[in-house]
C-alpha cells in the first residue's frame, strides 16, 4: 500500500511505529498491523445496514514481551520524538486531532505543542514504572 496518509516508521529491520493519519478513510477493513504484533490496528467504514455477526473472542493465550501502545489524538498537536531500541534519535513526527500512532518498537518522547487530548491503549495489566527505562536524549 502507497498511501501518504499511512506510515511506517522502521530503523533497520526493527519496527518502530505506525501512523494513521486523520484523513485515511477507506471501505471495508484494512489492518495495518502483522498479524505476530501483540497489539492489532485496522481501519473499518461500512455503509449503513452492514452487520458484523455476533460473536465472543475465545480464551487464548499470549505471550507479551513488549508494550505496544496506541495513542489516538482527540485535538490539540503533540510532537513524537522517535528512538532506537539503542536510544538512537530517529526523528519526529506531529500528530493532530483525530491521528493515531502505534508506538511497536524502540523508545518515544512527546512535546506538547498546544493543549491536547489523547486515548492511550495498550496491554495490561499495568505494572507502573517497572515497564519503563527513562533515558537522557
Amino acid at each position: 500500500m502507497n498511501d501518504p496518509l499511512i506510515e511506517t516508521i522502521t530503523h533497520g529491520l526493527e519496527p518502530i511505529a505506525l501512523i494513521i493519519r486523520a484523513g485515511y478513510d477507506q471501505p471495508g477493513i484494512q489492518f495495518f498491523t502483522p498479524a505476530n504484533f501483540s497489539q492489532q490496528v485496522a481501519f473499518m467504514r461500512h455503509p449503513a445496514g452492514h452487520k458484523i455477526a455476533a460473536h465472543v473472542h475465545n480464551l487464548q493465550m499470549r505471550q507479551v514481551l513488549y508494550t505496544q501502545e496506541v495513542l489516538f489524538v482527540r485535538n490539540g498537536a503533540v510532537k513524537v520524538n522517535l528512538f532506537s531500541s539503542n536510544r538512537e534519535s530517529i526523528g519526529a513526527r506531529t500528530l493532530k486531532g483525530g491521528d493515531l500512532i502505534l508506538l511497536c518498537g524502540g523508545g518515544h518522547s512527546f512535546e506538547m505543542l498546544e493543549e491536547t487530548s489523547m486515548i492511550e491503549v495498550k496491554q495490561g495489566p499495568y505494572t507502573g514504572e517497572i515497564d519503563k527505562t527513562h533515558f537522557d536524549v
